[in-house]
């Protein structure tokens, strides 16, 4: 039977995902240094208070709107007020993901075959979300020089007459940096200059370890069209809920530039299309988004913690140097590079029961880096961070 091209993935296990089910399958403990479900690396939830919302009465009417109930939206424009910004409601839509979310935006934005540049390092995710809406992705290089920076004669390079959109996460994931207010003017009016959007996932923007940092780019003014992506999946360690948004900024719906009010209005089609989001979600969502700062206090001191844990341990070697990081649940530690990523990380897996992503998957450069979580249990850290600090003995 013939399938879409689009679905025509290569799907064999590969080397590194064999030696961790085999390992699993084995018996024998494994340290996960790759976790980012917060749901399973021991915060404390109040169940109560969280599943409670859910029995609301309102959950068994339908009375479907393409952007999502106005409370909802209202909860969401609020969240923003904390982080500095006024966004009206009329500019938000709710969806499952964020996922959809970019979903909604390339299928806004792009014809079959047009593309969006997009920052890298960063997570895979996006390569599968653009095949599927018959998108190009051209990726455009982060550089590290005492932090990582946009290179942005780099990014105007690769502009071409099908570009639609420059994307990047801020803070990236998982570089964990923030894009400066300079590298974002200057993008901003690169956009401006050759009429593209910028799509801007900011998922990770309440785990800043400096909170001054984490300025939103839903703050004004907008000189060209905007869209901010997040959701309570980091926002309010519930990514089991699927409760995401995209809030639309850009030029003045009054003034010669249309492209804001066409986007509100397109966006509109699509969701009605969908109408995605349940009622009982969407109900429930103002109360977790008032209750979000205990869940983000936990995983903000785990991570803070973690954070300071690995510098201890690696102050006490000279084979293994970590970047800064700003922000985010991960950390990229720097190795020799004598041999594959994927090697290195399989072999962890296989002598040392240490799982860890080899940098190659969030598709930094070359050899000799593996990426660590921050989320994970403290004493999982320092063991699988004592056993890739003795691979490498001075």
């Amino acid at each position: 039977m013939p399938f879409s091209a689009r679905t025509n993935w290569e799907t064999t296990e590969t080397d590194l995902a064999r030696a961790l089910r085999e390992r699993r399958e084995s018996g024998q403990p494994i340290c996960d240094l790759t976790a980012s479900n917060p749901t399973h690396s021991g915060f404390t939830y109040d169940e109560a208070a969280i599943l409670a919302p859910l029995a609301t009465p309102e959950a068994l009417i339908y009375d479907p709107n393409p952007q999502g109930i106005l409370k909802a939206r209202e909860a969401v424009s609020a969240y923003y007020k904390s982080h500095g910004a006024t966004v009206d409601p009329a500019q938000i839509f709710l969806t499952t993901s964020t996922s959809e979310a970019y979903s909604y935006v390339f299928r806004l934005l792009c014809d079959p075959g047009d593309e969006i540049l997009i920052a890298q390092p960063s997570y895979p995710l996006f390569d599968f979300l653009a095949a599927l809406d018959d998108v190009k992705l051209t990726p455009y290089a982060l550089f590290y020089d005492h932090g990582w920076h946009l290179d942005m004669e780099a990014v105007r390079r690769r502009i071409t007459p099908c570009t639609r959109a420059i994307a990047l996460v801020h803070p990236n994931n998982p570089t964990g940096h923030f894009t400066k207010q300079n590298e974002r003017a200057q993008l901003e009016s690169l956009c401006a200059e050759h009429n593209l959007a910028l799509i801007i996932d900011e998922v990770f923007l309440d785990y800043a370890f400096d909170p001054t940092r984490a300025e939103s780019f839903s703050t004004g003014p907008h000189p060209a069209l905007t869209f901010v992506l997040s959701g309570l999946s980091k926002i309010a360690g519930l990514p089991q809920m699927k409760a995401a948004w995209v809030s639309v900024f850009g030029p003045s719906v009054f003034g010669p530039n249309k492209a804001l009010k066409q986007s509100l209005t397109s966006l509109e089609v699509i969701a009605d299309t969908f109408l995605s989001m349940n009622a009982p979600i969407q109900h429930a969502l103002p109360h977790w988004l008032a209750h979000r700062r205990a869940i983000q206090q936990q995983i903000s001191e785990r991570t803070a913690s973690n954070l300071a844990t690995l510098d201890a341990l690696l102050a006490e070697q000279t084979m293994i140097t970590r970047l800064e990081v700003e922000a985010g649940w991960y950390a990229i530690l720097r190795i020799p590079a004598i041999r594959r990523d994927e090697e290195v990380a399989i072999d962890l897996i296989r002598n040392a029961g240490v799982s860890t992503h080899p940098g190659y998957f969030f598709g930094l450069p070359g050899e000799g880096w593996l990426v660590v979580s921050l989320l994970a249990p403290k004493t999982d850290l320092k063991t699988g961070l004592t056993a890739i600090i003795r691979t490498y003995p001075e």
